[in-house]
């Protein structure tokens, strides 16, 4: 940088906790944009492409993972509070939840249960050890829970962490086109699926499609957590895993 005014900027965000703030907050502008130019094309899913921008800046400014941290916990705090907020749109839904309330639970126990099977499945199929298919089990889950579950079960919590974003991510990008293969036109029916297998990432991609959608997404997630944290236990003993 030649301009000492801009290399002062730059020594004082690379030394602050402002960072790692600034960074997440300018990839995912810029993410958001250039998704919006693309006609919302789900191969251009803002978190994936903003992911994928800040590990390009990081790898080529040499700044550690952590450093960065220490201003993007800012931005991770509010995992929370935006989950809580999920009520707003689920409540603004009420009167169709109260209708679909059985066949919402029965999907989503099933979804619990045939997720966790089939990925168990192929990975033993793949010659997975038994430690990788425990990982591998509480994979659809929203990652603080799946990681508290593959912990509980004797699985490695970081290997978990890792294929709950890589499903999230697939479940986002890849999602919309697939009911749109099979013809699906019913928001709520598109917004359980979405949330069942691709948590919160998908249930931000759902909310892009439609408000109902997303609230959806949003109680299929969370019921997802809930019944995974209860059922995932005695599948892996009844497997013996």
């Amino acid at each position: 940088m030649s301009d000492p005014g801009l290399s002062s900027i730059w020594v004082y965000l690379s030394a602050s906790p402002l960072l790692g703030l600034t960074a997440t907050l300018v990839a995912y502008s810029l993410a958001y944009g250039l998704y919006i130019r693309a006609n919302s094309n789900p191969m251009l899913n803002p978190v994936v492409t903003a992911v994928a921008a800040l590990i390009g800046f990081l790898l080529l400014t040499g700044i550690p993972y952590e450093a960065y941290f220490e201003g993007g916990q800012f931005v991770h705090f509010l995992l929370g509070p935006a989950t809580v907020a999920l009520a707003v749109p689920l409540y603004q839904q009420l009167s169709q939840l109260k209708r679909l309330w059985l066949p919402v639970l029965v999907a989503v126990v099933m979804a619990v249960l045939v997720g966790a099977l089939s990925a168990i499945g192929i990975a033993a199929l793949l010659g997975a050890t038994a430690l990788t298919q425990i990982s591998l089990a509480p994979k659809s889950v929203t990652a603080p829970v799946a990681m508290g579950i593959s912990e509980q079960l004797g699985g490695l919590p970081s290997l978990t962490a890792v294929l709950v974003v890589a499903t999230g991510i697939l479940g986002a990008v890849l999602g919309t086109w697939l009911f749109s293969l099979l013809r699906i036109r019913d928001d709520s029916v598109k917004g359980i699926a979405m949330g069942v297998t691709a948590h919160g990432i998908g249930t931000a991609r759902a909310f892009q499609v439609s408000p109902r959608m997303g609230a959806f997404s949003g109680l299929a997630m969370a019921l997802s957590a809930l019944f995974s944290a209860a059922l995932l236990p005695g599948l892996l003993g009844w497997l013996r895993l």
